[in-house]
């Protein structure tokens, strides 16, 4: 049932691709997807070449399966991690805020696939123009940098738009979001916030429990009312603090110094009053940690089951 173009693509089991959170998708994580039949990613984030190379090799010690790398296409060392995917042959990569154009001849040439995230249908026609392997249509229940469209009228316009896979992305976490997202045209699905609990996710224990914890509503968007960039994070101090001064206007020099080094403090200190807790809407659905396979095999199980009720009806 779930035998897609995006598993016969990316040569995994399970059409999964774990989310390349900054700070959180390590190495650890990624094997831990990898092992566990779906696509683990290493998260370039603003972490330059030297550390990333350190990542991916040692992932390679943890799991023989494939995994990508995630580059966030605005961090100083792009143009860095853009070579690095070349030299160390990484099997994917995914690419967030912006355009890779000017790196897609080198990573065509050498073999790897690539796989934009888009939030919209226009860039993700320009993508498969550029010759992109696959999409991510990323909506804004996400956790971390977001656009504007919902996941539900996002994810069906763009696979209108391309004849590559898509893959959905923002607010899946279990099997009813994964099989929504097919019904909607997906062939795969992305996930972040389900694995931040994961056994192999090494973020610090008090984000784990904040994610447990949350509700429905536990999440904000900061960077709406200045000229930065939307990021969706659980609610704490630092965010409630980020919102009001930026609805009483404050500079972007004062609000990139409230924000700087925020992420680390979530992932690696668990600082909760002045770290930011990327997750998405969904986070108010997860209630345990567990193995990254037991979420996969989870999900993937409840979905099949989902998707063959559907068919029944359909018949009725």
């Amino acid at each position: 049932m779930f035998d897609t173009r995006v598993t016969k693509c990316l040569g995994i089991a399970y059409p999964i691709i774990q989310g390349g959170m900054a700070w959180v998708a390590d190495a650890s994580l990624a094997a831990g997807v990898s092992n566990a039949g779906g696509l683990g990613v290493i998260a370039g984030g603003a972490a330059p070449a030297d550390v990333i190379r350190t990542e991916i090799r040692r992932a390679r010690e943890l799991t023989d399966r494939p995994f990508g790398l995630n580059i966030m296409l605005m961090s100083p060392f792009a143009d860095d991690l853009a070579q690095l995917a070349v030299e160390e042959k990484v099997a994917v990569v995914l690419t967030g805020a912006g355009s890779p154009s000017r790196y897609m001849p080198a990573w065509k040439a050498a073999g790897i696939l690539v796989v934009p995230v888009v939030p919209s249908s226009s860039l993700a026609a320009r993508m498969e123009r550029l010759g992109a392997d696959a999409v991510v249509a990323e909506g804004s229940e996400s956790g971390g940098h977001i656009g504007e469209m919902t996941t539900m009228a996002l994810v069906p316009q763009v696979a209108d738009a391309v004849t590559i896979p898509v893959i959905a992305a923002g607010g899946i976490a279990d099997g009813r979001g994964l099989a929504a997202a097919f019904l909607l045209g997906a062939e795969g699905v992305q996930c972040g916030t389900c694995f931040l609990t994961a056994d192999e996710c090494t973020i610090h224990d008090t984000f784990k429990d904040m994610i447990i914890a949350a509700r429905d509503t536990g999440t904000v968007v900061t960077g709406r009312f200045g000229q930065g960039h939307p990021i969706r994070q659980l609610k704490n101090p630092m965010a409630r603090k980020f919102v009001e001064r930026e609805k009483s206007g404050a500079s972007e020099a004062e609000l990139e110094t409230l924000a700087a080094g925020s992420l680390r403090r979530a992932a690696r200190e668990g600082d909760a009053e002045n770290g930011s807790f990327m997750a998405g809407q969904i986070a108010g659905l997860i209630k345990t940690r567990a193995p990254a396979k037991t979420i996969i095999e989870t999900m993937f199980t409840q979905a099949a089951g989902l998707l063959s009720k559907a068919a029944e009806i359909a018949r009725e």
